[in-house]
């Protein structure tokens, strides 16, 4: 099963659409709880981190028997020091996305604790793509 979603940058009010509805989806496909609820914390932080931080996105989600891979991709500034962004509370996040609850830091570290694999590709002018796959008990 392959699903496709768009996420534009700065709109909050739609930011976890793509996660509730893979949700729906797992449960409908009888996934265990605490894998769906891994995989749909570590979907919403990389959403979250589109909007706050990218012009506009995807999200490619591919499920199978096994396994579910899921792709954010952005158009964005890309992350300059990936390492840096991986540590707990480290943000780049503009004071206003802070006023609005968002921002603190713990985006990429809350997507690699929620996922069994995690891959980062980015280039900063350019954007960002975050590859992560969680397997099925």
């Amino acid at each position: 099963m392959k699903l496709t979603f768009t996420i534009q940058g700065g709109d909050f009010t739609h930011a976890g659409h793509p996660s509730s509805e893979v949700k729906k989806i797992l449960k409908q496909l009888a996934i265990d709880g605490k894998t769906i609820k891994n995989i749909v914390i570590a979907l919403y932080e990389a959403e979250v981190n589109v909007v706050a931080h990218a012009w506009k996105g995807t999200v490619n989600v591919e499920i199978d028997e096994n396994k579910i891979t899921i792709w954010v991709i952005d158009e964005g500034p890309g992350i300059p020091d990936v390492e840096l962004a991986m540590q707990p509370g480290f943000s780049t996040a503009s004071s206003k996305v802070r006023e609005m609850g968002f921002g603190a830091g713990m985006g990429l570290p809350n997507i690699k604790k929620n996922t069994d694999k995690l891959q980062i590709e980015t280039e900063v002018g350019k954007g960002t793509k975050v590859k992560m796959v969680n397997y099925f008990s």
